[in-house]
């Protein structure tokens, strides 16, 4: 069986560099008396970075690249010089990808626009040479800081694709024919279900050089949101998509109540599923006549938007496009809410004249871990500090 090239879950080993050695180094030159400390500070460790990318539409790159460390920030040297920063590591990942923490499974950050750069992990700090630390009382100091230690972690790449329209069906319900009609996208079509096995996208070109992006998700049967079929694989990808577009064959033995189980599929994964906007597509109508599509149009579900299509003949094709642009430029139209996930969070202090200023202290203070291991507890210089 061919390997998938869509992968839209992979777990990696994440690691920065650590901050370089300070050095301890004097300066000795020939007519140069006492010349002194002269020991630079040691170069930062590398950062980790999540960019997001329009060109990547899959995590497949990411695949068997599992550990993604930063490089190490070179020891300072003599004359004050300055260690080399450690190169910087940037993981390229396509816009809608979510990322947690492998361990607790805390969210970390979303990565929903192109170019969007997120740190994931910093660099160690570079430890100060040894002529930062010279005093009236202390011309000579032998210390030297070494450079802070790596961050690392094991971390969660999650995809979930953003999409204008989502098409949701049972299988062969005519999704993956629609999309080859509408875009350019080439999925596999053939009369079996679950034949898509893997999420498509496609552009759909509209009037007046406007374009959409519409996503062939994998048929969903009932019972999907508790593993059956499929299961919940693809289902987080419709949770992207701005509009929902319910494809129905008119062979159906019930149109409401196919309608109905798609959305209760849905709202069993995802409450909040419920109030995007929906559209009804009755496919295969091309066997339907006047009074049949009439008859049919009763039955319906009420509050939903519906046409009756045929990809096969092109019937409805362009009343649909239509209809999902209508709906995707209403003024009560809400996009997808996205986290977008920021590097720094500064907490803004407000003082009254009549209030006390007050520092708040942590009972573990995750500073005091930091300022531990900013010491050589080897050296005894550095411990009378």
């Amino acid at each position: 069986m061919a390997e998938s090239n869509f992968v839209d879950y992979v777990k990696i080993y994440c690691r920065s560099g650590k901050g370089g050695r300070g050095s301890s180094h004097f300066r000795r030159e020939k007519y140069i008396p006492k010349g002194g400390p002269d020991g630079g500070d040691g170069g930062r460790g590398g950062h980790v970075y999540l960019r997001g990318n329009r060109n990547y539409w899959t995590l497949l790159h990411l695949k068997y690249e599992r550990h993604i460390m930063a490089t190490n920030g070179e020891s300072g040297g003599a004359k004050r010089s300055f260690g080399k920063d450690g190169e910087d590591r940037i993981i390229e990942v396509p816009c809608g990808t979510v990322v947690y923490d492998a361990d607790t499974g805390e969210f970390i950050c979303d990565v929903t626009e192109d170019g969007q750069q997120v740190m994931l992990l910093k660099g160690g700090r570079g430890g100060l040479g040894n002529w930062n630390f010279k005093t009236a009382t202390n011309q000579a100091p032998r210390y030297a800081q070494p450079g802070e230690p790596a961050q690392e972690r094991m971390v969660i790449l999650q995809l979930k694709l953003l999409a204008d329209v989502g098409l949701v069906g049972f299988p062969n319900a005519g999704k993956s024919t629609l999309l080859s009609v509408v875009s350019a996208a080439k999925p596999k079509i053939a009369n079996y279900p679950f034949t898509t096995l893997e999420p498509n996208l496609g552009i759909v070109s509209y009037r007046d050089n406007r374009s959409f992006v519409m996503a062939d998700i994998p048929g969903i049967i009932e019972g999907a949101s508790e593993g059956k079929g499929l299961g919940l694989r693809f289902l987080r990808h419709i949770e992207r998509n701005s509009l929902l577009l319910f494809m129905v064959p008119a062979d159906a033995d019930d149109i409401k109540k196919e309608y109905e189980i798609l959305l209760g599929e849905l709202v069993k994964y995802n409450p909040e599923l419920q109030d995007k906007h929906r559209v009804l597509a009755i496919t295969k109508s091309d066997m339907l006549d006047e009074e049949l599509i009439q008859a049919l149009s009763e039955e319906l579900p009420e509050g939903i938007p519906s046409v009756f299509i045929s990809s096969i003949t092109g019937m409805g094709i362009m009343e649909l496009k239509d209809l999902l642009w209508k709906e995707l430029n209403k003024e009560n139209f809400h996009e997808v809410e996205r986290i977008v996930h920021k590097n720094i969070d500064i907490n803004a202090l407000q003082l009254d004249d009549d209030e006390d200023f007050v520092i708040p202290v942590e009972e573990d203070d995750p500073d005091d871990e930091e300022d531990y291991e900013e010491y050589d507890w080897d050296d005894d210089e550095d411990i009378s500090k």
